[in-house]
């Protein structure tokens, strides 16, 4: 429709006033002029589009609802001091999108096109339910992020990153970042670090997926997982169509003989730090690991998950480094920076590397280059390192500070495994059960706590059985609130 056409539409003889049409339809000139009052004031250059935007969202909301017949242009334009092309446009943009529908000597009417909910923007982030004392582990202390250092790094990095690195990215990562990666991951997890073999990853997660698209593109459709374990396991390896399979521990870790009779060829494990039972692999089972992955040429993806908090002794190195072909390995900035950085890596061996590459760059292209510049920057300068030191200080006191009130509130409880990461498993007396009602009683007093029996795939057989072990986070806790936290459990429990 022309310009001219669409004036003669919107303004026919004898109803140029914008009156009520023959249905009964309100006179919508002063609504319409209260609406996009606003915009009529915006500059110059931006008046046309402003009105247009205010008129389209006005539709879309229902403030001018499907039906409605608008004020002429002529009358409008003279309400709202424009030139009356600026509203025959708007008109014209808006009636061909199909926000508007017009006739001619019929007017200009809201169509019947917009079925737009109001606008909502919700956070689906898990949060805190609110708990007076939340001891639901997986959480570091946010406030420890180093916002000063982080931000001198981003400003160097935008002074100093080349043009052409802002293009899209090696889905490996940069090469700068995974060679500051190999260097860190060889001196402080004794890994073997080829940073041709290095993939950045947005997390674990995306780390678990990738290999999980390239065990399933090799037939392999089942893994096997530790039971306990993390429950984000399952619905990770089910969504590259690999299911599951739960393996018992013992005091060891993994139990082998169970992991030879059910068959599977790959295994998801975390043996510096299990999680959650908080035990270390031995050395004898980490040999048998291998073992096991040489005979039936398999896979173990290692998750090194907190593998840089060990309070009591220096950590274990990766298993991955006794083994690169038959190991992959990952781990993460989650706990040591914050896990809203979605930032990780992935090693992988030869034999895989190319099918992780390619299902890497098909997936998203490769990680944001800004993001991966400046934690490589933060790395090869020490901030990292420094990072690392402060966090494990700070997760130090507040282990010590836990496992001391627990003893002194819990006369008999006793704290399972190292002294690392970012948890301790308590099982407490017998005489604080059954476990149900245990957790009643501290939810209701507004105490988060999760059981170990959250973790198991066999729930129902231990849910019963009168003893409570309790797997508790402290590291988002200051020593002060695990203090109080820990009494306020005491009480709600009659301790």
């Amino acid at each position: 429709m022309t310009s001219s056409e669409t004036n003669r539409a919107d303004d026919p003889d004898g109803d140029r006033s914008g009156s009520a049409d023959p249905a009964g339809s309100p006179d919508p000139g002063s609504a319409a002029w209260e609406l996009l009052l606003p915009a009529a004031a915006a500059p110059a250059r931006t008046r046309g589009r402003s009105l247009q935007a205010a008129l389209r969202e006005a539709v879309r909301t229902g403030r001018l609802a499907p039906g409605t017949r608008l004020p002429s242009s002529r009358d409008l334009a003279a309400d709202l001091g424009v030139s009356r092309g600026l509203i025959t446009e708007a008109y014209e943009q808006l009636t061909a999108e199909g926000y508007l529908r017009s006739g001619r000597g019929a007017g200009t009417w809201v169509g019947g096109a917009v079925r737009a909910a109001p606008p909502r923007a919700r956070d689906l982030a898990p949060r805190s339910p609110g708990a007076r004392a939340d001891f639901v582990p997986g959480t570091p202390d946010l406030s420890l992020f180093p916002r000063a250092a982080w931000a001198a790094a981003q400003r160097a990095v935008l002074a100093e990153l080349p043009h052409q690195d802002l293009g899209y990215p090696d889905p490996r990562g940069l090469p700068q970042l995974r060679t500051a990666l190999a260097e860190l991951l060889a001196r402080r997890r004794g890994v073997v670090a080829d940073p041709e073999r290095i993939v950045v990853v947005s997390g674990v997660a995306q780390a678990t997926t990738l290999l999980g698209f390239a065990l399933h593109a090799r037939g392999l459709c089942t893994v096997g997982v530790e039971d306990p374990g993390s429950p984000q396991h399952d619905a990770l390896y089910a969504s590259a169509g690999v299911s599951t399979v739960p393996l018992p521990l013992d005091g060891e870790g993994i139990v082998v003989g169970a992991l030879r009779d059910s068959g599977v060829r790959s295994l998801v494990t975390t043996p510096s730090h299990q999680f959650p039972t908080g035990i270390a692999y031995s050395a004898r089972r980490r040999t048998e690991l291998l073992d096991w992955a040489r005979s039936v040429d398999g896979l173990v993806l290692e998750d090194d998950y907190d593998g840089d908090f060990r309070y009591d002794r220096a950590p274990v190195g990766a298993l991955q480094g006794l083994d690169p072909e038959h190991v992959a390995y990952t781990g993460s900035v989650s706990k040591s920076l914050a896990p809203g950085l979605r930032l990780g890596w992935l090693l992988v061996p030869e034999a895989l590397a190319d099918e992780v590459v390619e299902r890497k760059r098909t997936m998203d292209l490769g990680h944001p280059t800004l993001d991966q510049a400046l934690f490589a920057r933060f790395v090869e300068r020490g901030d990292y390192d420094r990072q690392l030191r402060r966090c494990q200080r700070a997760y130090r006191e507040r282990r010590d500070a836990l496992v001391a009130a627990l003893q002194e509130h819990f006369p008999g409880a006793e704290v399972a495994g190292i002294a690392a990461g970012l948890h301790v498993i308590a099982a407490l007396p017998h005489r604080y059960g059954p476990q149900a009602d245990f957790l009643a009683r501290v939810t209701a007093a507004g105490v988060a706590v999760r059981p170990l029996t959250d973790y198991t795939h066999a729930r129902a057989e231990h849910e019963g059985s009168g003893g409570i072990r309790l797997v508790l986070g402290y590291a988002h806790l200051s020593p002060a609130r695990i203090r109080a936290g820990v009494r306020l459990m005491a009480q709600a429990a009659g301790a």
